[in-house]
C-alpha cells in the first residue's frame, strides 16, 4: 500500500512517515501544494494525507485538482482547521474522511485502514486470486489455506499485482510503487529482478494457481488461471 502525506510541518510530517512506515506501508511526502501537485500528476497512491493550509496554496483547491483527474486515491484531510464548514466542503469534494489535528497516531493509522476497506474491496481487504489469498492488515499470503511465508518486498509486490491482475506493469512503476521515491531513476533493476525471481519461486513451490510472468521488454503481469 502506497501513501502519501501532504504536510507542511517537519515534525508532524516525520511522525507520521515513522508511523506508517512501521505499518509496511510505502510512504511519500510532499510539504508544498506545488510539491504535491507534481507528485499526483505522475504517480497514484493508495491513499492521500492531505493537510489544508499549506505555505504555497489552498489543500482544498488541491482536492479539487485530483477529484477532476478522476483519480481513485483515497484522501483524507488532516488540519488544524476544524470547522464545519472546511469539512462538509471536503467531504462534498470527494473527501473520504476528515481528521482534526492534534490527533493520535493509532487514530491516524485506524482511518486509514478504514478508508483503503472501503475503497478497495467493499468492507473486506481480503483479495483472492486463484488459490491465492492476501489479506494486507496482517501481512498474510495463503495458497489452499496453507500460509506462505514472504519477505517484506516480496509481500508488497504481490499486493501490488493482486490489485492488478492481468494488467501489465513496467518495471520502473513497480519499482517506484514498491520502493517509493525516485526509484525509478535507479540506473538498473536488479533489486527489483532479484525480488520478483524468489516471489515468482515461493509461488511456484507453493504450487499456486497464479502466474507473475514476466514480458519480454515490456515489464509483469499477473496471470490468473483460466477459469477467472
Amino acid at each position: 500500500m502506497k501513501i502519501l502525506i501532504i504536510e507542511d510541518e517537519p515534525s508532524l510530517r516525520e511522525v507520521m512517515q515513522r508511523a506508517l512506515t512501521e505499518e509496511r506501508y510505502v510512504v511519500e511526502t510532499a510539504s508544498t501544494y506545488f510539491e504535491a501537485d507534481a507528485k499526483l500528476a505522475g504517480y497514484s497512491y493508495d491513499c492521500i494525507l492531505l493537510d489544508i493550509m499549506l505555505p504555497d496554496g489552498n489543500g482544498l483547491r488541491l482536492l479539487e485538482h485530483i477529484k477532476k483527474q478522476n483519480k481513485r486515491d483515497n484522501v483524507i484531510i488532516i488540519s488544524a482547521r476544524d470547522s464545519l464548514e472546511d469539512k462538509v466542503f471536503g467531504l462534498e469534494q470527494g473527501a473520504d474522511d476528515y481528521l482534526p489535528k492534534p490527533f493520535h497516531t493509532a487514530e491516524l493509522k485506524a482511518r486509514i485502514k478504514s478508508v483503503l476497506r472501503r475503497g478497495k474491496s467493499g468492507g473486506n481487504l481480503t483479495l483472492t486470486a486463484g488459490n491465492v489469498s492476501l489479506e494486507p492488515e496482517s501481512s498474510r499470503v495463503t495458497v489452499e489455506g496453507k500460509e506462505l511465508l514472504l519477505l517484506k518486498k516480496e509481500f508488497d509486490i504481490l499486493l501490488y499485482f493482486m490489485q492488478r491482475p492481468n494488467h501489465l506493469v513496467d518495471k520502473s512503476i513497480l519499482a517506484e510503487a514498491v520502493w517509493g521515491d525516485h526509484a525509478d531513476q535507479a540506473d538498473n533493476f536488479h533489486f527489483v529482478y532479484a525480488q520478483m525471481k524468489n516471489l515468482r519461486r515461493k509461488l511456484t513451490e507453493a504450487k499456486a494457481s497464479i502466474e507473475i510472468k514476466a514480458i519480454y521488454g515490456f515489464g509483469y503481469k499477473l496471470i490468473l488461471p483460466e477459469t477467472e
